[in-house]
Order: C-alpha cells, then structure tokens, then sequence
C-alpha cells in the first residue's frame, strides 16, 4: 500500500539509533532510506513478470555501512567527484580539503555527506510518499568555506519514479556539486556487464590518470565511450586502459529543463532505468574498485556487480573557468533535480 514507514536500522557507537525510512507506492516499487548519509539503501523494482528485486547494491546491517561503503546509495558532497591537489581559490583566498585519493579530493573528503547524520522526516507530496532529508555543513568542515545548509527530498512517485530534489543554501561563497552514489544492476545479481546503456551524450570531459579532468571537452564519436547508440556496457571495455569506465558525459544540450539523459536496460529481466536530469554532466562509473565486499544476502560484490549513473557538474570546475561554476554565493540558491523512473519491457 502506499505510504511511509519508519524502523530503527541499527546504532551508531553512542547509541543514536540510525533510522530506516521504507515509501512504498501502489506499483510494487519501494525505497528505503537512513539517515546516516540520507543513503538509499534499499530499491524493489518489479521486472517484466511483475517479480520485484532489489536494484541497489549496499548491506543488510548497517554497521557495514560506515567503514565499507564504497559510497553505497549515499548523498556526496560538499563537492562530488575529485578536486585536483585537494586545494582551490576562491575570490583570492586558497582553501585546502582533505585529501582523500591521494593528493586529489573526493566527494566531499573522509566523512562528507555520506558518513553524517542526516535530519530525516515524511513529507507530504501530491506525487507519492516523500521523505525530507537536511543537513547543515559548519564552515570549515572539511576545508570548506561557509555554512552550508543541504535538503535532499526522495519522492517516489505513483508512476514508478524516485525523484531526488536539491536543495542549499550557503552564508559564505562556497563550490556545491551534490549527486546520489547508488549503484545499480538490474538483475538483481552478478555483473553489468550485459546491461545495455544509452548516453544522451556526445561529449567527456577527458581524465588524466588520476582521474581528474584535463581540461578539455572531447567528442566520444569513435571511442568505447560512445553510448549514444544503445551498446553493451562491457562490449568494449576491454579497450579501455582503466580497465572500466570512470568517466564524466557532458550532456547533450536539453530540450528542457529536465531532460532524458540515460537509459539502462537489463534484457533477461526487462527492467529499464531511464534517468531525467537537470544537470550538466553524468558519471558513469561501473564498479572498478569492487573488490569481492561482502554485500546483501551474503552476495560477493566483484568488479563490476554495479554500475553508478551519477548527475553532476562536471568534476574540478574550480580549477577549469570553461566548465560549468559549481560556485554558490549567499545571494543564491542551489537546485538540482533528478528522476529514476523505472517500467519493463
């Protein structure tokens, strides 16, 4: 039946309980939600006979969270993705961040967003059963400038969509870049590699080896990163020297506001993600660092068991004036929007 739900999950080492939050619509699809990292921990999808399965990789327990997570269906920030030398400039003073991929920053720095406690709490919303996610980031958290004020609203729709409303607002100049990590396969078990992707993108922003963009904004025509025709995501993977895609898509410019980015089909079940985004770029990351973790039901999460479709601006925008500012001023407000919906065919 439709509505929300609210359980105790576990506990942190003080004994804060950690609640999980279960919206449930008419459709046979469900999320849950904690609020340590207003992480997704859960997603039931049906597949084309109406059998629904669990879409999303993470843990049964949440005391697996904090220290192996490998980000599982959290909220990054304050900043998604790497900052080159884990330092940036802003209006003429340097900051430094944690450094916590090597010299690089990474989505926010050892606790960032996704190892925080949330404020979690059911919403009203004419779509479906809607939770209300905030937290509020101290300036000088992380290395970061300001304080931060962060609401993230999971909304799963009648229809069958799990949208994810942005929202912040900063008393200080401060680069915001706010993305969900989740990682998903279709299946529902083993890889991803026979999941079929289509990228409404005919642009990457090109990585060095560490990962982080060059600064230039290459054409993907006559690369294995070409998905702008429906391809297998593992049929040239074997091309790649990272052994797997770890890539930000500069999204093809939107008809609308809210535009159709991606599309994920999954042929022995019949499920089909398709992402609507209102951002400018699109990780796709396909699990290379997964390393045999020990995730739900005991299930081994090897190389590539997921894959992550993350919407972003584009990574290190504070170090590349021709990429799209991450930059929010106090007299600004930060929003993003984006739309899982899923069907089978």
């Amino acid at each position: 039946m439709e509505g929300i739900t609210q359980d105790v999950f576990g506990h942190l080492s003080d004994g804060t309980p950690v609640l999980l939050f279960t919206l449930n619509n008419d459709r046979g699809v469900s999320a849950r939600v904690m609020n340590y990292g207003a992480t997704l921990v859960e997603l039931m999808v049906p597949d084309r006979d109406g059998r629904p399965g669990d879409v999303v990789l993470g843990f049964d327990a949440f005391d697996r969270y904090p220290a192996g997570s490998q980000y599982f269906g959290c909220i990054v920030g304050r900043v998604a993705n790497r900052i080159r030398g884990a330092r940036f400039c802003l209006d003429g003073t340097e900051y430094t961040l944690t450094a916590n991929d090597g010299a690089n920053h990474l989505h926010g720095g050892e606790q960032g967003f996704g190892k925080v406690m949330w404020q979690c709490e059911p919403m009203t919303h004419e779509a479906g059963p809607a939770l209300s996610c905030t937290y509020t980031s101290a300036d000088g958290e992380e290395g970061y400038p300001g304080t931060l004020t962060v609401t993230v609203n999971y909304i799963l729709t009648r229809s069958g969509v799990l949208r994810l409303e942005y929202r912040a607002t900063a008393d200080k100049p401060t680069p915001v870049n706010l993305t969900n990590h989740s990682y998903y396969n279709l299946a529902c078990g083993g890889t991803v590699l026979e999941h079929i992707l289509t990228l409404r993108a005919s642009r990457y922003t090109e990585p060095d080896a560490s990962l982080t963009p060059t600064g230039r904004i290459l054409p993907v025509a006559g690369t294995p990163l070409d998905f702008t025709r429906a391809a297998s995501v593992g049929g040239r993977m074997g091309q790649l020297e990272t052994g797997g895609y770890d890539h930000n898509y500069v999204i093809d410019p939107a008809i609308s506001r809210l535009a159709r980015t991606a599309e994920l089909y999954e042929p022995q079940s019949g499920r089909v993600m398709e992402v609507y985004t209102t951002e400018p770029g699109i990780q796709l990351y396909t699990g290379n660092f997964l390393n045999g973790i020990t995730g739900k039901a005991g299930r081994s999460y090897a190389r590539h068991s997921g894959l992550c479709l993350e919407t972003q601006h584009f990574p290190d925008a504070v170090h590349q004036p021709e990429f799209p500012s991450v930059v929010l001023r106090p007299d600004a407000t930060y929003t993003q929007v984006t739309e899982f919906a899923f069907s089978a065919r």
